[in-house]
């Protein structure tokens, strides 16, 4: 008999909520095979079976908080599968087995290979986007696909599958009972939700919070954008959007007013000579804040790279703790949703946070004459017990300098 425990979840994480089990009592599991999906406050971990043979036992139920090194589940090695079909007995015996003649499938040049073991988070995810497990390649323990691999594959450039099935997605528990007629739903909050509750009652009890607003002229950034997008895109497979310029414009400023970048540290200011650039990201499973290693040192298309991953892998459920960590600042847009104007809530132990809105069309004053310029609000939310009021309003000046004159932004 193997026992499942709770595996390490990264740093300072001590328990989990067992989210989904992928296999009853009675089933018969592969090495690697995913058992249970547990969700942290940052992270959703896939627990798989490090043996194979039959799920005998499960010690925690779907909505359990478990702890660091819980036994989950127990493994029996020696069973056959009992009263449920085994798999993998299966598999051997359609392999002793003679085949039958298969007539060759019309309109396919390249034969396909046989499709690998997949998780079953994987194979829902293939059967709702119509992937063809053959064409994924498995990362997970001894190559079994996982949900991730399969998103990835979905991705422009990545094998070909067949055309996407329609899938009616089922609706959240309060919108379906909304439909149905029910006037109060109660919904138990997910150990993420709960812990994002914490965090920013944490954010808002902890620091001295206060807010300064700006508006920037965007028309010369996005004449740049709308000049060099198309042939970055093509030479570099990089999509440039407005966060690389803003995350260039707010590294350059963090170093002229590095109290911004600070922390505090008991009766003590921490001054990190670096900037590790946290990235607002809203997911399916709540808001995650990872960020971009160095950002101050790399160059723009280096950045909107960086972007692009973390923000791809934060979507698909395929971040890492190293991730989630070490950020110095954040920059959150509520722009693409449609906010106009907001008051962001402090990363906490961070002690800024910039926030970008909606870009809109209104007549400014221009060298004396009314023209129609893309404006964006800008907010700074900042911890006043060690920024003052000059230097944040002063840093997001020099934010709406570099923006509207972008070229400062190679003068480093």
């Amino acid at each position: 008999m193997t026992s499942i425990k709770v595996p390490p979840l990264g740093e300072s994480i001590v328990e989990a909520t067992v989210s989904k089990w992928l296999k009853s009592e009675g089933d018969a599991v592969a090495p690697g095979d995913t058992l249970v999906e547990l969700e942290t406050d940052k992270i959703t971990v896939e627990v798989p079976s490090v043996t194979g043979g039959v799920l005998k036992k499960r010690f925690a139920k779907e909505g359990d908080i478990v702890k660091l090194d819980q036994q989950l589940a127990d493994v029996d090695e020696t069973a056959s599968g009992g009263n449920k079909a085994d798999g993998a007995q299966r598999t051997a015996e359609a392999a002793k087995a003679p085949a039958a003649p298969k007539p060759a499938p019309a309109n396919v040049a390249v034969p396909q290979r046989e499709a690998p073991r997949a998780s079953p988070a994987a194979q829902r995810t293939a059967a709702e986007s119509g992937a063809n497990l053959a064409n994924v390649q498995g990362t997970g323990r001894g190559g079994v696909v996982s949900k991730a691999d399969v998103l990835e594959s979905r991705q422009p450039g990545a094998a070909t599958p067949p055309a996407p099935v329609s899938v009616v997605r089922p609706q959240p528990p309060s919108v379906a009972a909304a439909a149905s007629g029910e006037r109060e739903t109660r919904e138990k909050m997910t150990t993420r939700r709960k812990r994002i509750a914490e965090h920013l009652l944490e954010s808002q009890h902890a620091t001295a919070h206060l807010t300064t607003f700006n508006e920037i002229d965007m028309a010369a950034v996005e004449a740049i954008r709308g000049r060099v997008k198309e042939k970055i895109e093509k030479e570099h497979g990089v999509r440039l959007s407005f966060m690389p310029f803003f995350v260039k414009a707010a590294c350059m400023a963090l170093k002229q007013f590095p109290v911004v970048n600070a922390q505090i540290d008991g009766d003590s200011i921490v001054y990190r000579h670096y900037v590790n650039m946290g990235i607002a990201v809203a997911s399916e499973a709540g808001l995650v804040v990872p960020n971009v290693k160095d950002a101050d040192r790399m160059g723009m298309l280096d950045i909107a790279r960086s972007i692009t991953d973390i923000a791809k892998r934060a979507r698909d459920g395929k971040l890492t703790m190293d991730d989630l960590s070490g950020g110095t600042f954040t920059i959150t847009n509520g722009g693409v949703f449609g906010s106009l104007i907001s008051t962001p809530i402090i990363n906490f132990p961070q002690v800024g946070i910039l926030g970008l809105h909606k870009i809109q069309e209104r007549p400014m004053v221009v060298a004396g004459k009314i023209e129609v310029r893309p404006m964006m609000y800008v907010a700074l939310s900042y911890d006043h017990r060690i920024i003052d009021g000059q230097q944040a309003v002063l840093f997001l000046v020099r934010v709406k300098e570099l923006m509207e004159d972008p070229a400062l932004l190679a003068i480093d």
